[in-house]
């Protein structure tokens, strides 16, 4: 148990110092990035460092894996150059024994990085695109999205309802121009809005200046159409709903995800992107593991075999491969070529299997 934690310590301690150096890194770099897209008398250094913060938790919890990796290949050879791996096994320790600590320790970190850094992440991208909209946006509140104006669609107990407005605020709360076309539950039109302007409030539409006209209601709709000044149209959408359902799936926390793929389904759209993206969040543990695995079945070894810098490298190439095949499988699971359940965990699930045998052949025989 004593050896068990005193591994574990030490991959802990190596993730730390590999987490830390990424981080730091990559705020130089994107400070210096921000300063190129944005500098002026108004976005100094400050600002750019500030929005240069925000973007940084992203890049780092996409590179987890290779920051795993690298802790694996950093713990593996300095036991084997201080001779503690021979030691361990000289008592009778065997090479799976001896990697259950910093398996567990990466799965844990897996563990806390889907449960607290992923909200994290999701929060401070939010604000990072709120921040570099408005610089490109500049003053100007009202934009046109497309050359045909946005599109949204919203669920309901009567229906779906599909919404288009010719121009809106940034995160579209506020129609211009707008159009409301209900549905019933068979896809038959029910009814028709077109107004000056609407607005989001809790639980509804503020529409202005409104032609209404009841499909359902009438032989000749034009005929019974009939002019409101201030109407309300029941809605489900919030500000925080419309902009994650133009955003990338990483930007919603994994806590919200299963909600927000229950109202996609009930809005008609296809959830397929953020189940997929659901299920390999919820993976992200194993594949770390995965990553343990594949970086102690190259590096594993007795330093006095030589060739460390090249059984390294082999590691790092597989980590790769295996982080390809993922993403390759991500693409194969959006686009419905392979189950969502396939695409999230065979990869993590493959390259455990695959590792466990490696380390099986070169360390047990």
């Amino acid at each position: 148990m004593t050896l068990s934690l005193y591994i574990a310590r030490r991959f802990g301690w190596y993730f730390l110092l590999v987490f830390a150096g990424f981080f730091t890194i990559i705020f130089l770099f994107d400070t210096v990035d921000q300063v190129r897209r944005f500098g002026s008398a108004e976005f100094g250094l400050r600002q750019a460092a500030s929005v240069a913060l925000l973007n940084t938790p992203a890049s780092i919890y996409r590179i987890l894996p290779l920051i795993t990796i690298l802790a694996t290949i950093a713990l593996c050879i300095a036991l084997a150059r201080s001779s503690e791996l021979v030691v361990a096994r000289a008592t009778g320790r065997s090479a799976l024994a001896t990697l259950a600590a910093p398996v567990i320790t990466a799965f844990l970190i897996g563990i806390v990085a889907v449960a607290g850094l992923n909200p994290i992440v999701a929060a401070t991208t939010k604000r990072s695109e709120a921040i570099t909209a408005g610089l490109r946006q500049g003053s100007d509140g009202a934009l046109s999205v497309t050359e045909e104006g946005l599109w949204l669609r919203q669920g309901g107990p009567e229906g779906q309802t599909v919404i288009r407005a010719g121009r809106s605020n940034l995160d579209a709360t506020d129609l211009y121009d707008v159009s409301f076309f209900g549905f019933d539950h068979e896809g038959m039109p029910t009814l028709r809005v077109e107004a000056a302007s609407a607005s989001l409030a809790p639980g509804e539409w503020q529409v202005r200046d409104a032609k209404v006209w009841r499909l359902a209601e009438a032989a000749n709709p034009e005929t019974a159409a009939t002019t409101e000044t201030l109407m309300a149209i029941p809605s489900p959408l919030t500000a925080e709903r419309i902009r994650d359902s133009f955003a990338d799936p990483s930007v919603i926390p994994v806590w919200d995800l299963p909600a927000f793929i229950d109202d996609l389904h009930a809005a008609g759209y296809s959830a397929v992107r953020h189940q997929v993206w659901f299920q390999m969040e919820l993976a992200l543990p194993l594949l770390l593991v995965a990553m343990v695995l594949v970086g102690a079945g190259f590096t594993m070894r007795h330093a006095r075999l030589g060739r460390t810098g090249t059984m390294a490298l082999l590691a790092i190439l597989s980590g790769f491969a295996v982080f390809i095949l993922r993403n390759f499988a991500q693409v194969l699971g959006e686009n419905a070529q392979i189950p969502v359940v396939v695409a999230a965990w065979a990869p993590p699930v493959a390259a455990i299997l695959a590792s466990l045998a490696l380390v099986l052949h070169l360390e047990d025989g």
